[in-house]
């Protein structure tokens, strides 16, 4: 008699949360480049850009981190890398907040900090969003 032991899934990301993750990802590198326009030209409009593009990507990370929080709870296997994945995320969202915040002053009186936030926020949302993905390819081709 044979017995066949399921293999262990990888777990993925949803399809959805992959959606919210990557346009986070591109929102907050949006923020970056208009901070860096900002930060090198001062045309006041380049902060508003940057102001509008860190509010959207901080309601897709939102919605990215609360289905990664889904996961975290609902899954009992690979708990280890899903616990660093929703950590990350959450510390993107809590680092983007607080530039948000940043950005509500004066224009005139955001920099060089809001740049120097911008690209804490985006380096981590590449990290985030790197191992979100890595695990779609765990396991191999089966």
């Amino acid at each position: 008699m044979m017995s066949t032991v399921p293999p262990e899934r990888p777990w993925g990301i949803h399809p959805f949360q992959a959606v919210m993750l990557a346009g986070a990802l591109s929102l907050f590198v949006g923020t970056l480049l208009a901070d860096w326009a900002y930060w090198s030209s001062y045309q006041i409009e380049w902060s508003n850009f940057a102001s509008w593009l860190l509010a959207g990507a901080l309601v897709l990370a939102a919605v990215a981190l609360v289905l990664a929080l889904f996961e975290l709870f609902r899954a009992a296997y690979r708990r280890g890398s899903r616990l660093v994945y929703v950590l990350v995320l959450a510390a993107t969202w809590l680092l983007g907040f607080c530039n948000a915040l940043h950005h509500a002053r004066d224009a005139w009186a955001i920099m060089p900090a809001a740049l120097v936030l911008s690209v804490i926020v985006a380096v981590l949302a590449c990290v985030a969003t790197w191992i979100g993905f890595s695990s779609l390819r765990a396991g191999g081709v089966r």
